[in-house]
């Protein structure tokens, strides 16, 4: 199998594994107070601190991270928190960008039918448009929640520059980055992007599925400015109850490790392939739909020539190569992505686009047998179609 839909989820590394194996073997409630729940507590403090460690935080002081089920739930939590939140003062508006993941957009929806206004940046050409941004920032903005890398045209947003600007204009602002896609794939920390809010979640950095983490600043919870968004027996300091799930936790953690000791060169080498993957797509017969600003190392998006995506991925399917024919969190829906209409395409060509994305498990002879096969699909299926 070539596994080329790493953005979807990707392969639990060996030191995720091991760390998991260790968590099944000490089952105790890490709320317990006994010497076996202190273990399991000392076990997700550790995690903690580790996946802090890689956002960026050397020092927590008042910061909490907290983990979550997945990024639809940090999502969810950041935004439904920080809008309902005990001292948020009067205003009614939110900034967000037309190219957001479901778990945000849906989201958003729900506070639409609710008589929240929601301003939707333009995302064209992969860049967001700070004009827009400017002119729709006022007192009445309660929340900016923007993407750090989208996760079907690897499109890399320069958040720091808009939620800097949301905070000179209003301090009280809260700002928002799911950076599920950008995580341990762009170097960042959540204080130099200004971000009261980050999203980020396993299963997208090697870990298993089923776990995630919000960081929440410590200045968003002396101010008041979040409120659980879970209610019941107080777990992760009161924002996020729910027993802890020690094993997915554990090996968040051995992900995050493991990835931590190599990272810079990893991040190299998925450059490298994802420049290569776009070189020889393009000379396959594809367009590939490359970001006007800022790349992200692990993405590429490419319009086949009037061939539906979901017929070449059958095909490429066929050869045991797996791809994407858009989000996987959206890949029952039956709507064009809003992402690929965002940046530009249009509707035929948004329906014959493919994503390809990345890890550093994979090599340049599976980028050549994965373009043998892609100009083999294009060939054949362009035949068929005359």
């Amino acid at each position: 199998m070539i596994y080329l839909d790493n953005s979807a989820t990707t392969e639990i590394c060996e030191a995720s594994k091991e760390k998991m194996r260790q968590a099944f073997e000490n089952f105790a409630n890490p709320s317990s107070r006994h010497f076996a729940g202190i273990r399991a507590r000392e076990s997700v403090e550790s995690a903690r601190e580790c996946v802090f460690k890689a956002l960026g935080v050397r020092n927590a002081g008042s910061d909490r991270l907290i983990f979550t089920s997945c990024g639809t739930e940090s999502n969810n939590t950041a935004i439904f928190g920080s809008v309902f939140s005990k001292k948020r003062k009067d205003g009614d508006r939110i900034i967000s960008t037309d190219s957001e993941h479901p778990s945000v957009e849906n989201a958003l929806k729900v506070l639409e039918k609710q008589g929240f206004e929601v301003i939707r940046l333009s995302t064209r050409g992969g860049v967001l448009d700070y004009e827009q941004f400017e002119h729709a920032l006022n007192d009445r903005v309660i929340l900016v929640t923007l993407m750090m890398v989208n996760n079907e045209t690897g499109a890399y947003y320069d958040v720091g520059r808009f939620f800097s600007e949301a905070k000179r204009k209003n301090p009280d602002t809260v700002t928002h980055c799911d950076a599920v896609q950008g995580f341990l794939k762009c170097r960042f920390a959540p204080r130099k992007i200004c971000a009261d809010l980050v999203s980020i979640s396993a299963h997208k950095v090697h870990g298993p599925k089923g776990v995630g983490a919000l960081y929440i600043s410590g200045d968003l919870i002396k101010r008041r400015l979040i409120t659980p968004y879970l209610h019941g027996g107080g777990q992760e300091g009161e924002l996020r109850s729910g027993t802890e799930n020690t094993v997915g936790i554990a090996g968040f953690f051995g992900a995050v490790e493991n990835f931590e000791e190599h990272l810079d060169a990893d991040i190299q080498k998925i450059t490298a392939l994802r420049d290569l993957c776009a070189g020889l797509s393009e000379l396959s017969g594809a367009r590939v739909n490359k970001p006007e600003g800022e790349w992200a190392p692990h993405i590429v998006s490419i319009t086949l020539p009037d061939i539906k995506s979901e017929t070449m991925l059958n095909f490429l399917s066929m050869k045991d190569i797996c791809v994407s024919a858009g989000s996987a969190c959206s890949s029952h829906s039956k709507h064009l992505s809003a992402s690929l209409l965002g940046f530009g395409l249009g509707e035929r060509d948004a329906d014959c686009t493919l994503r390809i994305s990345l890890s550093e498990n994979n090599t340049s002879e599976q980028i050549y047998e994965f373009a043998d096969a892609l100009k083999e699909g294009i060939d054949r299926l362009v035949r068929i179609r005359k």
